[in-house]
Parts: structure tokens; C-alpha cells; sequence
């Protein structure tokens, strides 16, 4: 009888308070460590993707719910604090917010981590085919090569390819010139006349395999692409480029926030997340676990960044009321013949 009423309970659906909802981008956390926390916390982790901040943020904010734990970049954490979309974190349940690096703090908006904790950090940078073009430069001038014609591709995000062309102008990636972006959109539309599309997802294997010579893409995502193909290279434009700061937030109304906690600390254990870096491609800023990845890992080019480029980095930031000004100029590109 007791094994029957075993097996029964191991058949029944888990309780919600097993369970923690994930909202997350593809591919962002090794599964291994997924199937530790599920073991040491007896529980189900569930995850959901999406390929955007806007997309991500459009379905949260017409009422989807059910999530406990969102990785949405800096820009758009604080649009979210700032429409109570997420809690006010209790640092005292985070012991391990002490390993966050205070160089990447001091860039983000939410300095003081009441809202969000960094997880990864990545760049808008260009890969390119070593075998197909000999003559690179680290620079976004590299978009507007006729030579390349269909065989190159943008990211379809407006804030990344609108700040390629803002920095490949001298200007900040975060302008609320009008002229300034009415600039960077005639820059965006140049550089559309050569590219296949613009694209979040299969730029990787198409650089991979010979398809598109030149990509625009998040470093993370090309570092396993150079690490498995030596005819892959990195370009990082000397212009400077966008830095992303993906966040761990807890959304208002989240149906098991003790889990979410949990995982939030298990993910900035320095081994755990030194062995996640190592899987994903991103750089985590936490400087403890920084110290337990291998060299190969920091020598990725899709990883280090040359010491003299990052005052020229800069994090994507809420614009508020402007942002209205990026949407305008972002359509006129994708109109644009």
C-alpha cells in the first residue's frame, strides 16, 4: 500500500510552491546547473524565453503572470521599477551579492542592486569570416562595404543597431538629439542597402557556416562560434559599442519569490557561476568567479575587452519619453527600401 501511495505522489503534478518560473533569454544558463538547483531545492525550475527587452516587456505589462524570476537588460529594469512591474529586493536573503563587480555597479542604473543584480554582461560587437574577407578593420565602417552584398546581416534590435550607428557617429548610444538620431537612422539605412536581414538568432550558425561573412551580434552568442571555428574572427569597433547588462528581478505578484531568492544566490556562487560563464559565452561581473574560470575562457576575443575600449562602452539607459524618438526613426529604417 505504501509503495502504491508512493507512486501516486510521484505521479501527481508539483504544488506551485515547487515550482520556479523562468523568463529568461535562449540559452542563458547551463542545464546542469539547472537540474543542481532542482535537486538541492526540491523543486521544478520552468523556463520561458523571449528574443527582446520589448517583447519581454510588452507581455509583462499586459498582465502576464506566473513568472518569478525575469533577466531583462539595465535600460529596462528601471522602466520596470519605475511602473512597480518589480519588487524592492531584501539584500539580507542575497549573501552573495558581495561578489558583484562594483566597476560594472558603477555603470548600471540601479547602483545600489534594490531592484535588479547583474548576471551578464555582453557587447554589440561584428564577427567576421577570416577565410572571405582580408582586409578587416575594428570598426562599424566595415558595414558600409559594398563588397559584402546580402552576405551580412544586423541585429534586429533598435536600441543595439540605432547605437552602432550613434557611436560610429561620435555620439552617445543613449542621445535624445532628434538630429543626432535622425543621423544614426540615415546610417541604419546605408547599411541595410548591403545586408541579407536583420536577425536575433541565426546570424550564428550562418556565420558559422559560410553564409554571411560579416554579422552584427552579442558577444556571448559568437563566443562558442569562434571557440569551435578558427575561420570566425572579432571585430570590436574602435568607435565603441554597446555594453548590455542582463538583471535578475523578481516580478510584483511572483508566485514563489522564496525560490526566486534561492536561485539568485545559488547563480552568484562563484563556482557555480564561474561553470555557467564557461557554458554561456557572457562574462558574469562577479569577481570571485571570474577567479575560477580558465584562461582559454578569458582569452576568447568574444570575451576580452582591450582596456583602452571600455570608457568607450557604454550600457543602454531608459530614455523615458524619448524613447518615442528611437521608435520613430527605427520604423522609418525598417520602412526604408
Amino acid at each position: 500500500m505504501k509503495r502504491i501511495l508512493l507512486l501516486l505522489a510521484l505521479a501527481l503534478p508539483l504544488h506551485a510552491k515547487d515550482q520556479l518560473h523562468l523568463y529568461t533569454w535562449a540559452d542563458y544558463i547551463k542545464p546542469e546547473l539547472v537540474a543542481r538547483f532542482e535537486s538541492e531545492h526540491k523543486c521544478k525550475v520552468i523556463i520561458d524565453t523571449f528574443d527582446s527587452n520589448e517583447a519581454m516587456y510588452a507581455k509583462v505589462r499586459a498582465g502576464a503572470a506566473g513568472y518569478d524570476l525575469i533577466v531583462p537588460s539595465s535600460y529596462m529594469v528601471k522602466l520596470m521599477a519605475d511602473q512597480g512591474l518589480i519588487i524592492a529586493l531584501d539584500a539580507a536573503k542575497l549573501p552573495n551579492l558581495k561578489n558583484i563587480d562594483p566597476e560594472v555597479l558603477g555603470k548600471i542604473p540601479d547602483k545600489k542592486m534594490r531592484h535588479a543584480v547583474p548576471y551578464a554582461t555582453s557587447y554589440g560587437v561584428l564577427a567576421y569570416r577570416k577565410d572571405k574577407i582580408k582586409d578587416p578593420v575594428a570598426s562599424w565602417s566595415m558595414l558600409d562595404r559594398a563588397g559584402y552584398h546580402r552576405k551580412t546581416c544586423l541585429l534586429n534590435d533598435m536600441r543595439e543597431t540605432l547605437g552602432a550607428a550613434l557611436k560610429s557617429l561620435g555620439y552617445s548610444l543613449n542621445t535624445r538629439d532628434a538630429k543626432q538620431l535622425a543621423a544614426a537612422r540615415d546610417v541604419v539605412i546605408g547599411w541595410k542597402k548591403h545586408i541579407a536581414k536583420f536577425d536575433n538568432e541565426q546570424y550564428k550558425s550562418a556565420i558559422d557556416s559560410g553564409e554571411f561573412v560579416l554579422v552584427h551580434g552579442y558577444s556571448g552568442d559568437l563566443f562558442q562560434v569562434v571557440k569551435d571555428n578558427n575561420k570566425v574572427g572579432i571585430l570590436m569597433p574602435k568607435e565603441g559599442m554597446t555594453m548590455a547588462c542582463d538583471e535578475l528581478v523578481i516580478p510584483n505578484g511572483a508566485p514563489n519569490p522564496t525560490l526566486a531568492y534561492q536561485w539568485i544566490n545559488f547563480i552568484l556562487d562563484p563556482a557555480v557561476a564561474a561553470e555557467n560563464m564557461e557554458f554561456m559565452g557572457y562574462l558574469n561581473p562577479n569577481v570571485e568567479a571570474i577567479k575560477k574560470v580558465s584562461r582559454e575562457f578569458l582569452e576568447n576575443p568574444a570575451v576580452s575587452i582591450p582596456a583602452d575600449l571600455k570608457p568607450k562602452c557604454e550600457v543602454i539607459e531608459d530614455v523615458g519619453e524619448d524613447l518615442a524618438k528611437y521608435t520613430k526613426v527605427w520604423d522609418e529604417v525598417k520602412a526604408a527600401k
